[in-house]
């Protein structure tokens, strides 16, 4: 299966798949900063662009929902026949998901340009809910220099 098929079934069975805040317009955008960071740090553009569709599919709305990553992992896990990756990507797609509502710099999983391919870029578009983009707050020298040209 496509990328394709994957968006057109989480169109279906995202609760919060037409919101302007953790929507589509917010995945495409993750997407769209994923591309960006992922050629500059070399993470697997694939694995990305699975998080980017994937990582808010099951937020049940647009509050405080700090279980929404582990949730889409387990909903990630569940449509695993509609995912075309590796064994290899798809692990590591599943720990971008699960584990991008709480990861901070600093931590060893930044270590993964994937890892903080997926984190960086789903950060980058928090200015969405009028929180400004911190730097300290990203893993990778492109989106900080993405920030760094946003905020300018």
């Amino acid at each position: 299966m496509s990328i394709e098929s994957v968006k057109a079934f989480v169109a279906t069975h995202a609760p919060i798949y037409t919101s302007a805040i953790h929507g589509i317009a917010h995945w495409d955008r993750v997407w769209e900063f994923g591309q960006s960071i992922g050629w500059a740090e070399d993470a697997d553009l694939e694995v990305v662009q699975y998080f980017a569709y994937l990582h808010d599919c099951q937020r049940w709305d647009d509050g405080k929902d700090l279980e929404h990553g582990p949730r889409a992992a387990r909903f990630t896990r569940e449509v695993r026949e509609l995912i075309d990756l590796s064994a290899d990507q798809f692990h590591l797609l599943v720990r971008a998901i699960s584990g991008h509502t709480f990861a901070m710099p600093g931590s060893r999983a930044g270590e993964d340009p994937t890892l903080a391919t997926c984190w960086d870029a789903d950060r980058l578009d928090i200015g969405r809910v009028g929180i400004h983009v911190d730097p300290k707050y990203l893993f990778t020298d492109m989106a900080k220099e993405l920030c760094t040209l946003g905020n300018s």
